[in-house]
């Protein structure tokens, strides 16, 4: 029987060959939230969720969601929104509001899954480059949609993506695919299945396959100048 390996200051994380099938992908718990740590996770397709005051949990599920930009499926509906033009994009200019989205009391009233440590840990990797958000807002100017997630190399390690209003998340991830095309980036990784974004084009492979991809493209500088979007969200289209 796997055992879970107890993170230590200073200790490597296990192979992910190591990680449980129950709860599937479960690697190791404990360690920090530095920056050291978590951009070496995110190298080997390793990513942080858990509840705090739980101690971290370090996750690298089998199989793996996974969008590739060329495969991203608009829908009918979500084409008629992108044209109404009903949203105005952003990037990067609200990323702890953004975050804050998924730092809100649960359904459950058990807390949050994204506390402070959590919050202070991804705010540093915006401040050096790493973290991006997109937000989606109202003509108002109000939040009402976003995402955010970890670039590095031709990669995109999305985290959460949220909506208020109905497709406004929707819309933020064909802003993402169409920054990603700007920049040559080969893969979305989406971590664990989900209907939403199985709509959205996103299909599981296994891990090796995942981290496969991951091998060739994390190491790969993106076009320069990608990271913008235009100020009509028709012109994603």
């Amino acid at each position: 029987m796997r055992q879970i390996r107890q993170l230590h200051p200073g200790d490597h994380f296990p192979p992910t060959s190591q990680a449980l099938d129950y709860p599937n992908g479960l690697l190791a718990v404990g360690g920090d939230l530095d920056t050291k740590r978590l951009l070496d996770a995110y190298r080997r397709g390793i990513f942080p969720w858990y509840d705090e005051p739980q101690p971290v949990l370090w996750w690298t599920p089998d199989p793996r969601s996974i969008l590739l930009p060329e495969e991203l499926h608009i829908s009918r509906s979500l084409r008629k929104t992108l044209r109404r033009d009903a949203f105005n994009l952003a990037l990067n200019t609200r990323f702890e509001q953004v975050m804050g989205e998924f730092a809100q009391l649960r359904g459950d009233g058990l807390g949050t899954w994204i506390g402070d440590d959590m919050l202070h840990a991804y705010s540093e990797l915006h401040r050096l480059g790493y973290a991006q958000s997109i937000e989606v807002l109202d003509r108002d100017g109000r939040l009402v949609g976003g995402l955010y997630g970890v670039a590095m190399g031709r990669v995109f390690f999305g985290e959460s993506m949220f909506s208020r209003v109905s497709d406004a998340s929707k819309v933020a991830m064909v802003a993402l695919v169409h920054i990603m095309r700007q920049g040559g980036y080969g893969l979305i990784d989406c971590q664990v299945e989900t209907e939403h974004l199985n709509s959205l084009g996103a299909h599981n492979i296994n891990r090796l396959d995942f981290e496969r991809r991951l091998a060739q493209t994390i190491g790969v500088e993106p076009a320069s100048g990608a990271w913008h979007l235009p100020a009509s969200c028709g012109d994603l289209l």
